[in-house]
This record gives C-alpha cells, sequence and structure tokens, in this order.
C-alpha cells in the first residue's frame, strides 16, 4: 500500500470495518467508489450483472488493499431484483452498515418521441430498484439498532432539465425525493440518506460520448468552472457521506456540477 493510498482518507473519512454495498461497481463511478471504499477501509459487498467482472474486480481490490470482498450477481431491472440483492448483502456480512446506490442506465431520446418501453425500463432500474433497495437495507439498519448510511448516486439531471433525456431525469429526480423520504423516516433511529448530483463524469464511458470537443462544448460552456467531473470528486463526496465525518448530514444532496445546477 502506498502512502498515497493509505493517507487518501483519515480521521473521520476513515472506514475501517464498515459493511458497504455498492450497486454497479464493476464499471465507471461505481467501480472507482468500489477502489475508494477499499482505500478507506470497508468490507465490500459489489453488486453488478456479470459474475465474471464481479470475481475481476473483488481479486483486484483485495490484491490492492488486503479488502474482504464479497459479490453479488444481481439484475436490478428484475422485479425481485432489489428483494434478493438486500438478502445477499446482508448474509455477506451478518448486516450493513452502507448502501451505495449506485446502477443506473441512460436511453436518451426526445420526450415527444418517448417509447413506453424504454421509459418503463428507465424508471425500473433508475428509480424502483434503488428506493426499493435502499427501503429494504434501510429496514435491515434500523433492525441492526446501529444507524448506517445510504447514498444515492443520482445526477445533476435531477436538479437541472436535460433535453433528451426526458426519463433519465424524472427517474434522478424522484430518487432524491426517495432518499428525502428516507433521511425523514430512519434519521430518528440513526441512519442517514444523502444522494451526490454529479455532472458529465469522465469515466471511460464518458469519455466516448463526450470526448468530441464540438459535442462538449455547449454543456461545458454551461459550467462555470469550465470543465466535466472526474471520478475520484465524485467518490470523494461519497466516502465524505458515508463517514463519520458527515454525521450531521442527512436529507441533502449534494450537486458535483462546478455550478451547472445554480442557474
Amino acid at each position: 500500500m502506498t502512502n498515497a493510498v493509505a493517507t487518501r482518507y483519515a480521521g473521520a473519512q476513515r472506514l475501517d470495518g464498515k459493511r458497504a454495498l455498492i450497486t454497479g461497481a464493476t464499471k465507471g463511478i461505481g467501480a472507482d467508489i468500489a477502489h475508494a471504499f477499499a482505500s478507506a477501509g470497508a468490507r465490500l459487498v459489489l453488486s453488478g450483472r456479470d459474475e465474471g467482472e464481479l470475481a475481476r474486480a473483488g481479486d483486484a481490490l483485495r490484491d490492492e488493499f488486503g479488502t474482504e470482498v464479497r459479490s453479488a450477481a444481481v439484475d436490478l431491472a428484475d422485479p425481485d431484483g432489489a428483494s434478493i440483492l438486500a438478502g445477499m448483502a446482508r448474509a455477506a456480512f451478518d448486516g450493513l452498515d452502507i448502501l451505495v446506490n449506485n446502477a443506473g442506465v441512460s436511453h436518451p431520446e426526445p420526450a415527444v418521441e418517448t417509447h413506453p418501453e424504454l421509459f418503463d425500463a428507465t424508471i425500473a432500474v433508475n428509480l424502483r430498484a434503488p428506493a426499493l433497495l435502499a427501503a429494504q437495507v434501510g429496514a435491515q439498519m434500523v433492525a441492526q439498532g446501529t444507524g448506517g448510511a445510504i447514498v444515492t448516486v443520482a445526477s445533476a439531471a435531477a436538479l437541472a432539465p436535460l433535453p433528451d433525456h426526458y426519463a433519465y431525469c424524472a427517474s434522478k429526480a424522484g430518487l432524491v425525493m426517495a432518499t428525502k423520504v428516507l433521511a425523514r423516516e430512519l434519521g430518528p433511529h440513526g441512519v442517514r440518506a444523502n444522494s451526490v448530483c454529479p455532472t458529465v463524469v469522465l469515466t471511460e464511458m464518458g469519455q466516448r460520448v463526450w470526448g468530441d470537443p464540438i459535442k462538449s462544448a455547449p454543456m461545458i460552456n454551461r459550467i462555470p468552472l469550465g470543465r466535466f467531473a472526474v471520478p475520484h470528486e465524485v467518490s470523494d463526496a461519497v466516502v465524505f457521506l458515508a463517514s463519520e465525518a458527515a454525521s450531521m448530514i442527512n436529507g441533502v444532496e449534494i450537486a458535483i456540477d462546478g455550478g451547472y445546477t445554480m442557474g
């Protein structure tokens, strides 16, 4: 372990021994969050659809950090996916302290050309599954009596309209409000629930979609900082919200957008 890794998270931002479930954990933002949580000392349940990808991700984290890692291959588009995953994650370490709801999909299309099946598919994965998963994991945390943290990875599209993202904006906005309801109901039991709302993040996929300067320029021009986000800027915020450093933060959404959503 390098000194840079060892000191990235310190003090109240450490997650040593905490049991964390991360959905969509093998690619993009989710993979970076898993790496950040491992460096902060958490024990991990990684969730995704591909067992091979989960195995490779787990092996890499064990090799680098000595992290305890379990995997749960579940398709959250399945109506029973959230319930199945909640049970698998609880069994992995006999309980959970942190849930990071990160998995999501996008099917861009103009609002007036919305395809009902794509709309339903977006709502199922981006809203129904994470909302039900958070409710079930939240119930587990209440039953444990030890509190916990739920962090929703939403989007700046939850806070400001994005053309050609009708279902996506609706799903992410709904998820932010669902997270607030959890914060209200579970707060008295010591369970905090918060959201992060990033703008475009330059993951591998983000680079492919937004790497063309001609396409990206109009979007970047709306961001006061003049650039897109990079993965660790999201991961650092998620670690913070999951940690004791954020012990009095509940029911908020943090825009990681360089000022894009302030208007």
